[in-house]
């Protein structure tokens, strides 16, 4: 009888074990990202494969606005968000009180100035309409092209850590009425208007490529592709999460800079 309890009893912690060690195996994980559907969504694409052999489900939001998906990681709704850059990141924290922050730089998308009613810049007449982003970073990074092509002269000081306006022109020689939208209607008023200055993603949306259709682009020789290279962003405290750390390595490889720079024809560029 006591040989036969033993036994018994050995099984049992056998199988507490065997139980201790199944339940010891990592549960699967999901993430969420917002992104802007192009390219930013596209990109993550390629990466849910690869998460996925790691047990992480990368689940993309789109959103086409640049305001609600960096509420949403805020508020806890999105474990990280792809569409911007830190200019305009660091903005959006001053102005709203938020606490994200950038884990990694993806990519750069120039920002060019495209053909409305008006074909080149050379034929840009006296008071043309010109419309620009009306966000701080991304306003400023517009008038900066307008100035770097000579069509405006900004008030001294005014760089790419400005938040600047239409009443930083010190000096517009053709008088031109610089119109403040909203970035995501660029596209969608260029027959309206002489010319645009045209974020890169809703470029993309809009079926245009800073490298084949702008008549002007950043100068990326410069500091452009490093001050607004497009970012992993998350709230301030969740930077070593494993999973978005996981994102972060996904993104960051030779397969996805092959795919970004092979897919956008010059319009998008990995910058790791």
């Amino acid at each position: 009888m006591k040989k036969t309890l033993a036994i018994i009893l050995a099984l049992v912690l056998c199988l507490g074990v065997l139980a201790g060690c199944g339940g010891s195996k990592q549960e699967a994980v999901t993430i969420k990202v917002g992104a802007s559907p192009t390219p930013h969504a596209e990109i993550l694409e390629q990466v849910k494969d690869v998460l996925a052999e790691q047990g992480i489900t990368l689940e993309i939001v789109e959103y086409t606005d640049y305001v609600q998906p960096n509420e949403a990681v805020e508020s806890g709704d999105l474990d990280a968000n792809y569409f911007q850059h830190t200019p305009y990141m660091n903005t959006f924290n001053a102005d709203n009180g938020t606490h994200l922050v950038s884990v990694a730089a993806i990519h750069y998308e120039p920002f060019g100035i495209y053909p409305g009613k008006t074909t080149s810049l050379d034929a840009l007449a006296d008071g043309a309409t010109v419309a620009v982003p009306n966000d701080g970073s991304n306003e400023t990074r517009a008038l900066l092209l307008l100035q770097q092509e000579g069509l405006i002269t900004l008030a001294d000081g005014v760089d790419a850590s400005s938040n600047a306006t239409k009443h930083d022109i010190v000096d517009n020689p053709k008088n031109l009425d610089i119109q403040e939208l909203e970035a995501a209607q660029l596209t969608n008023v260029l027959p309206d208007v002489d010319l645009a200055v045209i974020n890169g993603n809703y470029a993309l949306q809009g079926g245009l490529n800073a490298a084949e259709d702008a008549l002007a682009v950043e100068d990326a020789s410069g500091d452009s592709a490093q001050t607004y290279a497009n970012i992993i962003a998350v709230k301030e405290g969740n930077e070593n999460n494993e999973a978005i750390q996981a994102l972060v390595k996904a993104l960051q490889s030779d397969a996805v800079r092959d795919y970004i720079n092979n897919t956008y024809g010059g319009g998008t560029v990995a910058v790791f």
